[in-house]
């Protein structure tokens, strides 16, 4: 299970170093096999290959004749890459990947339990500020949670 937030920082070639305890995790998880796609919401996500298979299938799976369904299929299969982690323990993020999620030097890796979220050091701030606006109302599904 991942879980967690991480400031990391990415080089000057677009590779951003994954910490060992994360990448531990992932390698065993995935026999180093990784998948890096696009969000809808301006981030990427980052899937051990056989947890991201069934989500690739279900999406494959829909009509190209449905606009809103075809638009999801072309954003997270479209821009699907398959990735291992370099000797260095490092993931290389396309040029194209890292201008949809606007990264640049900081990025944030979140944990989400089957996968990590990579978002850019300005949307994770905004999506945080999102989540404190809220207050005291919780969406559907969790009206009942208690910390």
């Amino acid at each position: 299970m991942f879980q967690g937030a991480t400031a990391l920082n990415l080089d000057a070639k677009g590779r951003l170093a994954i910490p060992a305890r994360k990448r531990e995790a992932l390698v065993a998880a995935s026999e180093g096999q990784l998948v890096l796609t696009a969000h809808p919401h301006h981030c990427l996500l980052l899937y051990p290959a056989l947890a991201w298979e069934p989500i690739r299938d279900k999406v494959l799976g829909v009509s190209g004749l449905d606009k809103q369904a075809a638009a999801i299929k072309r954003m997270l299969v479209g821009m699907a890459s398959d990735e291992v982690l370099d000797s260095a323990g490092r993931l290389l993020i396309s040029p194209e990947q890292r201008k949809f999620a606007q990264l640049e030097k900081v990025v944030w890796l979140i944990g989400q339990g089957s996968h990590f979220e990579i978002w850019s050091d300005a949307g994770w701030q905004k999506e945080q500020d999102a989540v404190f606006a809220l207050g005291d109302q919780l969406p559907p599904g969790l009206e009942d949670l208690a910390l």
